[in-house]
C-alpha cells in the first residue's frame, strides 16, 4: 500500500469516527423530564400508568376517547406526563410514545401499535404532538385518515394537506416556534380548523423539562398553560 493511499484511508477513518462521535453526542444531548414529571410514573388515584412496548398508557376513567402523543424533538418523553395525566383524569386516555433517540422522525408509525391493538376499544382516536412531534403526528394522520378523528398540534404546524379536523395551540411568548413557517403552513389546514393562542404561554411549558434554549419567558404559570391546553383539547374532542 503506497503512502498516499495510507494517508487517504487514515483521513476517511478519522472523519468516520468524528461523524459517529457527533451523532452519539447529538442523540444523547436532550432535555430531561423534571422531578415533578418523574414522580407521576407510578400513576395517581385516578390514572394508572402502564408501561407498554412503545411508551406509556395512561388509563383514566374515560372509555370512549384516546389520544396518542408524540414528544418534541430531543425531549425525554416522560416530560409530558403532567399534561397528559391531567387530560387522562378528565376522561381522555393517553398513550405517551417513547421515540427512538428522542426524535419522532424515527417513529412516525408508532401509533400503529396502539390503534391496531385489539386490547383497546375506543370510539375516537386523536393524534397529537409537541413541536416536531406534532409534525410527525400529522404525517401519520395524513396516511391513516380512516383511523384518526382529529389532530392536535402543540406549538407545531402541518407540512402538507390534511383532511381531518385540526386543533392548533401555541403560546404567544413562544420564541422556538417559527411563526413564518407556521403562518405559511395554514394553507394546508382543513376547513374544520381551530386555533387557540395561550396569552403569555411559551414553548417549553407544554412539557415539564425546564427552560428550553432560545425560548421566550412565559408570563403565566406552568399550571395555567397546561390547564388552558387541556381545556382546549377537551372542547375540541367533545365537539
Amino acid at each position: 500500500m503506497n503512502k498516499k493511499l495510507k494517508i487517504a484511508l487514515c483521513i476517511i477513518l478519522a472523519l468516520a469516527i468524528l461523524v459517529a462521535g457527533i451523532g452519539i453526542w447529538y442523540v444523547n444531548d436532550y432535555l430531561h423530564a423534571d422531578e415533578d414529571a418523574k414522580a407521576l410514573l407510578n400513576g395517581s388515584s385516578t390514572v394508572d400508568v402502564v408501561k407498554i412496548n412503545d411508551g406509556l398508557f395512561l388509563d383514566g376513567p374515560g372509555e370512549d376517547t384516546a389520544l396518542i402523543f408524540y414528544p418534541g424533538a430531543k425531549v425525554e418523553y416522560t416530560a409530558y406526563l403532567p399534561l397528559l395525566m391531567n387530560l387522562s383524569a378528565e376522561g381522555v386516555d393517553c398513550f405517551l410514545v417513547e421515540m427512538p433517540f428522542n426524535l419522532a422522525f424515527f417513529g412516525v408509525d408508532k401509533a400503529d401499535g396502539m390503534i391496531n391493538n385489539d386490547s383497546y376499544h375506543y370510539d375516537k382516536w386523536y393524534l397529537s404532538g409537541h413541536s416536531l412531534g406534532g409534525v410527525m403526528a400529522s404525517d401519520y394522520a395524513r396516511n391513516h385518515a380512516v383511523d384518526v378523528d382529529g389532530v392536535i398540534l402543540l406549538a407545531s404546524y402541518l407540512t402538507d394537506n390534511l383532511n381531518t379536523s385540526v386543533l392548533s395551540i401555541y403560546g404567544s411568548n413562544d420564541k422556538v416556534l417559527n411563526m413564518e413557517s407556521y403562518n405559511d403552513a395554514k394553507k394546508y389546514l382543513p376547513e374544520n380548523y381551530t386555533e387557540h393562542v395561550i396569552k403569555g404561554g411559551n414553548h417549553a411549558q407544554f412539557g415539564s423539562y425546564g427552560i428550553q434554549p432560545k425560548d421566550g419567558a412565559a408570563n403565566i404559570s406552568d399550571y395555567q398553560q397546561k390547564k388552558e391546553t387541556i381545556d382546549s383539547i377537551l372542547d375540541f374532542a367533545n365537539q
